[in-house]
Order: structure tokens, then C-alpha cells, then sequence
């Protein structure tokens, strides 16, 4: 089956993750990415697992081909600028005016290339107090407040995902896909710009309104006791969680699988307003009560109630949980030193041009020839 972005060429100078999640996104949509990478070296993920293959560099290099070019050199930035004039999309996650130091910056490369959509990541912006800092993905979440919502102020804890990394490159794509629908109709291409920075306070956006409209500086608590989203450790140690929203009727079935409906008539519980504010003596009872059984009693009994609820997975839970074998979140695709490796498919399904895992990462240089061979030129 044809890609959506089958014909559209993607050049990517970027290393870690944002860059190199937005140009994955791309290539499963069908695009032909190019990742440039520093010869002997190469995007420094290689070297974060097994000699013969580094899991976080493969999660978010599959379906890409790798040239090395020495960007330092006249030759290395000759054979690159050589090699945009091919493509529709230049991906760079550097510190902001690197490139253009190279001589590789959008007004550079857009002069003789007007249809070209270049996508600047940067830490912080590409202008600004701030533009010249070094900006990784922990920083990231600290100073946009995502993390004050994932973790407590009083003893913060970092979190075990690069959640602004991939949030950056999830903007990225965005910003490239409707960037070349605006160049089928104008033929003019454009500058896309995001940050961690930008990427991650825009995904803060329900509780920064909250924050606008009422002052009130928000915290891990504020949407749970809002939402009231609990999370329980049953009798066998086994944690699940109970998101029961707006519905009254979710709040009246946990009343009853609980064996507590004296909390309807409650004042402290009668409402979702009074059990927001009581949140703290609602969780201790229901806590109390949860302790006593295992967890696939009580997420028995909240199902047949229809109550959200979920067990709290781990990844051994999660690659063996019936729903995501039956989504097919897993693909496990050949390798030419391991024999296979095990990647999450792209969470978008599409009825005529679905994403595609046609290949792990490749090796490092292991498309130069190829590809400069295509435009005419040697290595």
C-alpha cells in the first residue's frame, strides 16, 4: 500500500529525540527520510544500548535511511545543500544558529528553493533570553510547568519518559503536514519553528486556562481531585486506578462495589464539588476498603458497574494485555545482526493509507553510496 506522504523527500539533521520523532512520524506516513549524521559517530543514541543495536535510537530511526557527511567540512555542506535541493522537508533539532553558521539555514537553503518547509526544534526558541541555552527534554518539562503537574513540588521526582522530546516532535510533524497542505496550495514552502519550551506549555492548555481564569497556581492534585481520578493498591499489592469524571451514575456504582452507600447521603461526598474538596478522606476510605481483596475482584465488579477503571500496567502487562494484542501495537521487524527487533507501531490507523513499519534503523552511513550516487556525486 502507497503512504500518504509516498514522493515527499525528508532531510533530517537532528539527533536524540524530538527531530528524530517528527522525521519517524513522517516516514511511517510513507516519506522518504534521509537522516544525516556525523561520520564514526552518528546520532548519539547509537551508543545507548548493545554494540550491534541501541533500542532508544531504533524507537525513533525505523523506516529511514543513514548518510554520514562531515558538516564541518566544504565538501560535507556541499554534498548536503546538494541533497535539500532534492527534498521538500529539512528537519534540524540544534541549538538555535548552528546551521545557519553552517551555512545550512532556512535562508540560505530557501533562496534557491522556494517550496522548501524547513522545521526548526529547539529548546527554548529560535529567538529569545533563552535561545542559546542547551535544552533537553527534562528541562523541558521543568520550566514549562508539566512537570509541577506530574510530580510533587515538595518532593519531586523527574519522570521516566522524554515526555517533552516526543511532545516537540508530535508539534513538529503538525506544523510539517499542514506546512506542505499550504504548499499544495500556494507552491510556496515556509519556515516551521516549535521548541520544548513552546511544545510543552501549549500542552499544558486546560490547566493554564483553569490558572488564567481563577489565579490559582495548579499542582499533580488539581485535576484529580477535579476529574476525580483515584489510584488504589489492592489486597494482593496490585495497583488500579478509577477515573470517575462527571457522570453521577460512575460515582453511585462505586458507592456500590465499595459497600459504602451511606456516602450518597454523606455532606462531604453528596457532590462532585464536596468530594473534590474531601478528596483526601474519600481516598483513605476507599483505600481502606480496596486493600481487603485483589484487584481483579474489584475491576470485576467495576465493570459489570460500567465504572472507569483500569488496572495500573507495567509494560509486561501491557504487551500482554488482549486489547493491544489485538491492536497489534507490536511489530517485531528483521534485523540484519539481531534477527528481529521489537518496535510500537505508529498509534494512527488509516483506512487507505495506513503508517507502515517497513524497516528497523539502519546502520550508520549505510545509504552514502546509494544516495549520493543518486545525485551524481561520491562520497
Amino acid at each position: 500500500m502507497t503512504g500518504a506522504l509516498n514522493g515527499i523527500r525528508v532531510i533530517e539533521f537532528a539527533n536524540y529525540v524530538s527531530g528524530p520523532y517528527a522525521g519517524m512520524l513522517l516516514a511511517d506516513l510513507g516519506a522518504d527520510v534521509i537522516k544525516v549524521e556525523t561520520p564514526g559517530k552518528g546520532d548519539p543514541f547509537r551508543g545507548w544500548g548493545r554494540v550491534e543495536y541501541s533500542p532508544t535510537f531504533g524507537s525513533v530511526n525505523r523506516n529511514k535511511k543513514s548518510v554520514t557527511l562531515d558538516l564541518k567540512s566544504e565538501a560535507g555542506r556541499d554534498h548536503a545543500r546538494a541533497l535539500v535541493k532534492t527534498a521538500d522537508v529539512v528537519i534540524e533539532n540544534f541549538r538555535s544558529g548552528t546551521m545557519e553558521r553552517l551555512g545550512l539555514g532556512y535562508d540560505t537553503l530557501g533562496q534557491d528553493h522556494p517550496g522548501l518547509i524547513y522545521c526548526a526544534i529547539t529548546g527554548f526558541g529560535s529567538d529569545g533570553p533563552y535561545s542559546a541555552r542547551p535544552g533537553y527534554d527534562t528541562v523541558g518539562q521543568a520550566m514549562s510547568g508539566l512537570l509541577s503537574l506530574l510530580t510533587d513540588i515538595e518532593d519531586p521526582k523527574p519522570m521516566g519518559i522524554s515526555l517533552s522530546d516526543h511532545l516537540a516532535g508530535m508539534v513538529a510533524c503538525n506544523g510539517i503536514l499542514a506546512a506542505l497542505v499550504s504548499r499544495g496550495k500556494t507552491g510556496r514552502g515556509q519556515r516551521v519553528d516549535t521548541s520544548l519550551l513552546e511544545s510543552a506549555v501549549s500542552f499544558c492548555g486546560e490547566n493554564a486556562a483553569n490558572y488564567f481564569e481563577n489565579g490559582k497556581t495548579p499542582s499533580r492534585a488539581t485535576r484529580t481531585h477535579r476529574a476525580q481520578v483515584y489510584a488504589f493498591v489492592a489486597g494482593d499489592g496490585k495497583p488500579f486506578v478509577v477515573h470517575l469524571s462527571s457522570p453521577n451514575k460512575f460515582w453511585e456504582g462505586l458507592t456500590r462495589v465499595a459497600g459504602k452507600p451511606e456516602y450518597l447521603k454523606d455532606p462531604r461526598f453528596a457532590t462532585k464539588e464536596t468530594r473534590g474538596k474531601n478528596y483526601p478522606a474519600l481516598h483513605e476510605g476507599l483505600a481502606g476498603v480496596f486493600k481487603t481483596m485483589p484487584r481483579e475482584h474489584w475491576l470485576n465488579l467495576l465493570l459489570a458497574e460500567d465504572v472507569p477503571s483500569a488496572p495500573l500496567n507495567n509494560f509486561d502487562d501491557v504487551f500482554n494485555d488482549p486489547q493491544v494484542k489485538h491492536l497489534k501495537m507490536r511489530v517485531d521487524m528483521p534485523h540484519r545482526a539481531l534477527g528481529s527487533v521489537g518496535l510500537v507501531r505508529n498509534g494512527l490507523r488509516l483506512s487507505e493509507t495506513p503508517p507502515q513499519i517497513l524497516s528497523a534503523s539502519p546502520e550508520l552511513g549505510e545509504h552514502t553510496e546509494e544516495v549520493l550516487a543518486s545525485l551524481g556525486r561520491k562520497p
